[in-house]
């Protein structure tokens, strides 16, 4: 996919005739893959047998499993581009009842660079190379041809949209598509780091008594770390305190010995930051916690 062309002229699209499932199926053609969007601009919300992640979660989820489900469960990772899929039974009638057709921009070899607001704009237009643009209600996406992490808030008024996310069909823009720039991936890093220095300078022993920290064993590790995404990844409601919570249960297990590194405090603030989380809120939570431990 170098460049989402649609296949009816601009006019087409920007005149509103179009019903979703028409636009849907143009987009699916051109190698988007794309999902229906319910009222809040919010995908549908999965099947009893997905609900809580029940099914293991489709197979480029967080948590790799076996999803078999033909409904457009678990958001992105459900986004399409086979045609018979878009127009079954399972996904038909949602089509009637869709507010708004969306698309996974990773999916498609894209990441929008979504700018929220007149001041967003303006910085993007003073600093970011030229690409395709998209108006939105509040400010404008731009289109670039890469594939990058996906991250909320990487300044005041932007977001990032690519890998496992997604990003709300509002017409095919203008301009020429470039490149990802390094400028764009930078974004993602520039903030102070999401990691807190915490885990590398807790100097508490191991264990009273002595002995390997069981902690240390990475499959022991690798299932509290998991299930602590996991918990934050299938939050409702309440995310700021399912965030701190977590955060308070992993720190209360794996906090003293040392065996925490920067790449499980990474994968924690990654799962919080994909629940619209920004890093600040982050860094917040995970402080507070350790505050209350007395790490």
């Amino acid at each position: 996919m170098t460049q989402p062309t649609p296949i009816r002229p601009a006019s087409d699209y920007q005149s509103g005739l179009l019903g979703h499932l028409d636009v849907a199926l143009d987009l699916a053609r051109c190698g988007l893959p794309v999902l229906p969007l319910r009222a809040g601009k919010v995908p549908f919300g999965n099947c009893s047998a997905c609900r809580a992640n029940a099914c293991g979660g489709r197979p480029n989820m967080k948590t790799p499993g076996p999803c078999t489900c033909i409904r457009p469960c678990h958001a992105w990772a459900a986004a399409s581009t086979d045609l018979a899929t878009l127009t079954g039974p399972a996904w038909g009638p949602l089509w009637r009842q869709a507010q708004a057709v969306a698309y996974h921009p990773g999916g498609a070899g894209l990441a929008v660079v979504d700018l929220d607001d007149a001041d967003a704009v303006t910085w993007a237009r003073r600093t970011l190379p030229a690409t395709r643009t998209v108006p939105t209600t509040r400010g404008e996406h731009w289109i670039y041809r890469g594939v990058m992490q996906s991250a909320n808030a990487v300044r005041p008024g932007v977001d990032i949209k690519s890998t496992m996310s997604y990003a709300r069909w509002l017409g095919p823009g203008t301009g020429t598509m470039t490149d990802l720039p390094d400028v764009v991936r930078a974004l993602v890093v520039k903030e102070p780091p999401a990691l807190p220095p915490a885990p590398r300078i807790v100097s508490v022993p191991a264990q009273a008594g002595g002995g390997e920290c069981r902690h240390r064993t990475p499959a022991y590790l690798e299932r509290g770390i998991a299930m602590a995404e996991q918990r934050i990844t299938e939050a409702t409601s309440a995310v700021h305190a399912t965030v701190y919570r977590t955060f308070l249960a992993v720190l209360s297990a794996h906090g003293r010995c040392g065996c925490l590194r920067d790449i499980h405090v990474g994968r924690l603030f990654a799962a919080a930051q994909a629940k619209g989380e920004s890093v600040r809120h982050c860094t917040d939570a995970w402080t507070n916690a350790r505050t209350r431990l007395g790490l």
